[in-house]
């Protein structure tokens, strides 16, 4: 199957996209704060605080008229000249609050109404200096008439002219909200439309992931599916190459080496005519072919059970362990659970190769004195436990990890799970869990 393309450099360019966009839309975002905040600083809460003057100096006038109007008052005991010290300290107050909200005025007032604010307060000051100079001079009548006819109209005026200074803020204060509130609105659309662009980016995202997962999936389901088929071709052959090598031996190898034993058992009866050097040569590689049979038998077998073909899996295991036992000195306790039944060739053979797979990592790695087979027949399953009292599967060479990959390929031919667990005495518990084919499935499950 071919490679497909990384898509590495997509994600990293859909990435580098999403961070532009995100660079921008920050920078917008951070732009409309900073003049939300500048808006604030310089307009409104400068605004507030000039209404807040005007409201002082607005307040202060109507001090100014309810004195006014008392001096008006003919009831009143005091002569005119007693109304100087009230007024003296509302001017004081007049003039500071007049001179702060100067600083605080907006930029948008002009000059002449500034001057003209500032004209008016000085002409009615001086209105009033000449009405406590009349009222000095003993003219109390003209005075009053003074403050009737000048003072109260300037009076008014500069109400007037504080009073629209007031609606002026008033107003400002509305535009300026109604643009930050344009602001906001521009804000949160924004948001909207860059968490949809977010969303759609991970969306789009997300799907082209999901897709190139389920080809990778499938690509790797593939892959494993021809390696699964290799591993079965594999174990094919080396099944045929052993069996082979195991008749060869057995028949080639074999009959030669009994043809040779016998016809050294046939000159037995010239011994006796023979030098006693030369009859204990002959005696030694008697000896010496005899063994040589038995390794042959042996290793026969051990490539290919033919007991396994003629008398099925039980007969092999009870022909394995006592060998293995008597090779090794490995104690073997053999332990069966349920009746025997008959197991297709293709599953005996894995069980059988599994079993001499986890025997020969016992006597090479394992430091063990005695393992324990177990064989148990369920209604549905065959389960094959061998353990040890050596040391576990973690203290042993990591390298040595041959056979039992051999084992983990073995139990994925046969739909079969293959766990490795410490056992109870301290050592490697294997076990090898194989599912019964319908027909080999007792009548009684």
């Amino acid at each position: 199957m071919l490679p497909r393309g990384s898509p590495t450099i997509r994600l990293l360019s859909g990435l580098a996209v999403t961070l532009a966009a995100v660079a921008v839309y920050s920078s917008f975002t951070i732009g409309q704060i900073h003049t939300l905040e500048q808006l604030q600083r310089d307009t409104i809460d400068r605004s507030r605080a000039d209404s807040l003057f005007l409201l002082r100096i607005q307040n202060d006038l109507n001090s100014v008229a309810l004195a006014m109007r008392d001096m008006l008052d003919s009831d009143e005991p005091y002569a005119l000249t007693a109304w100087r010290a009230p007024f003296r300290r509302l001017r004081t107050d007049l003039d500071d609050a007049l001179a702060r909200e100067e600083k605080l005025a907006a930029t948008d007032r002009a000059p002449d109404e500034a001057r003209y604010l500032a004209d008016s307060f000085a002409q009615f000051w001086g209105s009033l200096d000449r009405v406590f100079a009349l009222a000095e001079q003993g003219h109390q009548s003209k005075a009053r008439e003074q403050v009737r006819l000048s003072l109260q109209a300037r009076h008014a005026a500069l109400s007037a002219a504080v009073a629209r200074l007031l609606v002026r803020n008033n107003e400002s204060d509305q535009q300026v909200a109604g643009h930050a509130q344009q602001i906001y609105a521009r804000v949160e659309r924004n948001v909207y439309l860059f968490l949809g662009a977010i969303l759609a980016v991970v969306l789009i995202t997300s799907l082209y992931l999901v897709h190139h997962n389920r080809r990778m999936f499938r690509d790797v389901a593939a892959v494993s599916e021809q390696r699964s088929e290799l591993a079965r071709q594999l174990i094919s052959v080396q099944e045929n190459t052993f069996r082979y090598i195991s008749r060869e031996l057995h028949d080639d190898f074999g009959q030669i080496l009994t043809g040779i034993g016998a016809m050294l058992q046939s000159g037995k009866r010239l011994r006796a005519e023979l030098p006693p050097a030369l009859r204990q040569d002959l005696q030694e590689i008697r000896e010496i072919v005899q063994s040589t049979l038995e390794k042959t038998r042996t290793l026969s077998r051990a490539l290919h059970p033919v007991v396994l073909e003629e008398a099925g899996f039980d007969s092999a295991l009870h022909g394995l362990l006592p060998a293995f036992q008597k090779q090794t000195g490995v104690e073997i306790r053999l332990e069966t659970d349920g009746e025997s039944i008959p197991i297709h060739q293709d599953i005996a053979i894995h069980l059988y190769r599994v079993l001499q797979e986890a025997l020969n990592n016992i006597a090479r790695h394992a430091r063990s004195t005695r393992a324990i087979v177990r064989v148990r027949y369920a209604p549905y399953e065959i389960v094959l436990e061998v353990e040890d009292n050596g040391v576990g599967l973690a203290n042993r060479n990591p390298q040595q990890g041959m056979g039992l990959l051999s084992m983990r390929e073995r139990a994925g031919l046969v739909d079969g799970k293959l766990d490795l667990t410490d056992g109870a005495s301290g050592g490697l518990l294997v076990r090898f869990t194989v599912p019964l084919r319908r027909e080999e499935v007792p009548a009684s499950a």
